[in-house]
C-alpha cells in the first residue's frame, strides 16, 4: 500500500477553517505520522459525518501489523461494517449526493466506483473461503467425536481437511490478494491529492479513500492470517512435540513461544495426535485429544465470527455501490 496519506476531515467545527493535526498513515507497515491539513465543515452536517470520522479514527489506532489473531480480525471487521454503515447515511444526505453528482465525469470519481467493485469482489472471495474452512473444520471435529484414532476415518478427515486449506489458499485466497495488489498500484497512481474548491465533495472524497484504505488493509491481515503454510511440522521428535503440546499448550519455534496464530496451533496438534500411535502411554493419548478438541472448538467459534462479519461487510459494500450508482447516474 502506498506510503503516503490522504487528508482526513473533521466535520464538527461551526465554521470554516484549517488546522494542522498529526494523523496516522494506514497501510500494511507499521504506522508512521505526518502533518497534514484538515478542512473542516460546517455543523449544519449530520450526525453520520461525525460518526464516520470517529469509526476512521477508531480503526486506525491500531497498529495494522497487531492484526495476529481472530480476536483482532473480528473486531476489525466489526469496525469496518459500523464504517460503511456510516458511510451508507452521508452518501444519502442530499448535501453529499449533489456534491458528487456535480463531479461525477471527473476520474476520481469514477475511481471511488471501480474501487467499490474491487472491495466487494474481495470481499465476497474471502467470505467464500471461510465458509469452506469453517465446514471442513466442523467435518474434523465431528470425526473426532465419533471415532477413536485408530480408526482411519480420523486420519482421512486430517488429510481431508489439510487438501482443503490448501486449495483454498491457492484458489479463492490467490484471487484475493490478487486484487489486494491491483488496489495497491492503481492507488499509488490515481490518489493524488485533490484541490477542490467545494469542501464538501472534498470531504466525502477522502472519507472514502480513507474507508477503501484501512479496509484494504484489514483484508490484507485476514488473508495473511488464512493462507498460512498448511501442516507446520516442527523439528522436535514426536514425543518431545507431544509432551509441549501437553503441558505448555504452545510449540516452542525458534526458542519462541506463542508466535502461532490459531490455525497454525492447530496444525501443530493434529501433528501431535498423528504421531501419538506409537506411545503406550493413554494419559497422553487422551491429553492430545483433549487438546485438538479444545482448538477446534474455538477455532471454529473464531471462524464463524470472521462469516458473520463478511457478511454483514459485504451487504455494507453493496449498499454503497448502489449508492454511488444512483449518483454518478443522475
Amino acid at each position: 500500500m502506498a506510503d503516503f496519506i490522504y487528508n482526513f476531515t473533521h466535520w464538527t467545527f461551526p465554521q470554516h477553517k484549517t488546522t494542522e493535526i498529526a494523523m496516522v498513515a494506514f497501510s500494511q507497515t507499521p504506522w508512521s505520522r505526518y502533518r497534514v491539513r484538515c478542512i473542516s465543515l460546517p455543523a449544519r452536517s449530520h450526525p453520520s459525518t461525525i460518526r464516520v470520522e470517529q469509526q476512521l479514527a477508531k480503526l486506525k489506532s491500531s497498529d495494522a501489523s497487531s492484526l495476529s489473531s481472530f480476536e483482532a480480525i473480528c473486531s476489525g471487521l466489526s469496525g469496518l461494517v459500523e464504517l460503511y454503515r456510516f458511510i451508507n447515511e452521508v452518501l444519502n444526505l442530499p448535501l453529499a449526493q449533489q456534491a458528487l453528482a456535480s463531479h461525477r465525469r471527473e476520474i476520481w470519481v469514477q475511481e471511488l466506483v471501480d474501487g467499490s467493485v474491487r472491495l466487494l469482489d474481495i470481499c465476497d472471495n474471502t467470505r467464500d473461503a471461510v465458509l469452506v474452512m469453517k465446514e471442513s473444520i466442523r467435518e474434523l471435529q465431528s470425526a473426532i467425536r465419533r471415532s477413536k484414532y485408530e480408526d482411519s476415518g480420523v486420519e482421512n478427515t486430517i488429510a481431508a481437511y489439510n487438501c482443503s486449506r490448501k486449495r483454498i489458499k491457492h484458489e479463492s485466497l490467490k484471487k484475493s490478494f490478487a486484487s489486494l495488489r491491483e488496489m495497491d498500484i492503481n492507488t499509488a497512481g490515481a490518489f493524488p491529492p485533490l484541490q477542490l474548491e467545494n469542501e464538501v465533495t472534498a470531504a466525502v472524497i477522502r472519507v472514502l479513500r480513507e474507508a477503501s484504505s484501512v479496509t484494504t488493509s484489514i483484508f490484507n491481515s485476514l488473508l495473511s492470517f488464512l493462507a498460512v503454510p498448511v501442516h507446520w511440522r516442527p523439528k522436535p521428535s514426536r514425543w518431545t512435540l507431544v509432551s509441549r503440546l501437553v503441558h505448555k499448550g504452545a510449540i516452542t519455534r525458534n526458542n519462541q513461544t506463542d508466535r502461532m496464530n490459531e490455525l497454525e496451533n492447530l496444525d501443530a496438534a493434529l501433528d501431535g495426535l498423528q504421531l501419538r500411535s506409537s506411545s503406550t502411554d493413554a494419559e497422553a493419548k487422551e491429553k492430545i485429544q483433549s487438546v485438538v478438541r479444545e482448538r477446534l472448538m474455538g477455532l471454529d467459534s473464531s471462524i464463524e465470527r470472521v462469516e458473520r462479519g463478511t457478511e454483514g461487510l459485504f451487504r455494507e459494500l453493496i449498499h454503497t455501490r448502489v449508492s454511488l450508482l444512483n449518483i454518478i447516474s443522475r
